[in-house]
């Protein structure tokens, strides 16, 4: 009896030690099962942030761009406020003394009267010698500063030089033709600064 009894303790030690190795086996494998997880939740993070960066530079490059194509667009409106500004100055440059040779032209006038009137009378010889002198002296100095008289008589009218002010027949002319010229005009280099006034054939 005694023998039987320590057989059975002996049977139920040996299946609670294979209970107690099966428990050991699978707390370690839970272990390994646990130490493995971050490893490979680890190894799967770089891949969101490859993403994240290849995103950033793809932004960073379209960023470039724009910056690059405003830059040259920058560039070509200062170059042509340059080239406008060049322009403007030697414009302004050409035509400075515009002003004044326009408020001069009055005199000329005077003077051309003046001439006209003197010659027709032979008392006034020697003020039509002197008149004369100052004349040629101030047309020269006009001449000078780029004023030209617009030619009118026997050419053809054009309106961007001449200013018709009546049309009289004419068996001499051609139709469209200057006959005579009541008023002189100028050109201050290539700009008309004030047309002739003319009388034109018709």
């Amino acid at each position: 009896m005694k023998q039987q009894e320590d057989q059975v303790r002996e049977e139920e030690i040996r299946e609670e030690a294979v209970q107690q190795e099966h428990v050991e086996q699978a707390d370690k494998g839970k272990q390994n099962a646990d130490e493995a997880a971050p490893e490979a939740t680890y190894s799967e993070q770089p891949e969101p942030e490859n993403k994240e960066e290849q995103e950033e530079a793809a932004k960073l490059r379209a960023e470039n761009e724009e910056l690059s194509q405003r830059l040259l667009r920058l560039q070509a409106d200062y170059d042509n406020f340059r080239r406008r500004t060049r322009q403007e100055k030697e414009e302004f440059a050409k035509y400075a003394s515009s002003r004044l040779l326009e408020e001069l032209l009055p005199v000329v006038d005077n003077f051309q009267r003046a001439l006209t009137a003197s010659s027709e009378n032979s008392d006034y010889e020697a003020l039509s010698k002197g008149v004369d002198m100052i004349y040629r002296q101030f047309e020269q100095i006009l001449e000078q500063e780029g004023l030209q008289p617009i030619e009118a008589v026997g050419q053809p009218f054009n309106p961007e030089l001449h200013q018709a002010i009546m049309q009289v027949e004419s068996d001499e002319h051609d139709e469209g033709i200057v006959v005579e010229e009541v008023q002189k005009g100028y050109k201050l280099k290539d700009k008309v600064l004030r047309p002739s006034m003319v009388k034109v054939s018709m």
